[in-house]
């Protein structure tokens, strides 16, 4: 018997492929990149970086909600930016979500990203 669940909710965007939002294995929850995409519209926010990267964030806390944790449950992200210029506003936009200690983190800097977006997260929680 297989200790894997699949973590699925209607309060951050579907997938656009063939995966899944979250999965979880034990403790551990593996939650897929987010971009932002506005779950009620299946529409991409394109008014500024920061609100992209509110919107990601959000998603990321209503997939992190739906397997049973919060935001200070990750232990580790991975920011995709597609201008490193955009480094400050994401530290500045994830220290809203996060506080001391934070997760462990990477910020890569991209060539493009899925609908012409600025900015995907994904991460890892210990429940």
């Amino acid at each position: 018997m297989s200790n894997k669940s699949i973590i699925s909710t209607d309060k951050a965007p579907a997938a656009i492929g063939p995966y899944s939002q979250a999965v979880k294995v034990g403790n551990l929850v593996f939650l897929s990149g987010q971009i932002p995409l506005d779950p009620a519209t299946m529409e991409v926010v394109r008014d500024s970086f920061e609100a992209q990267a509110v919107r990601v964030f959000e998603n990321l806390k209503a997939v992190a909600e739906a397997a049973g944790g919060t935001m200070s449950d990750f232990v580790k992200i991975n920011i995709f930016l597609t201008d490193l210029a955009n480094f400050a506003s994401v530290n500045e936009v994830m220290q809203r979500y996060f506080s001391a200690p934070y997760p462990a983190r990477a910020a890569i800097g991209v060539k493009e990203l899925p609908k012409g977006v600025d900015v995907e997260v994904e991460g890892v929680m210990s429940l």
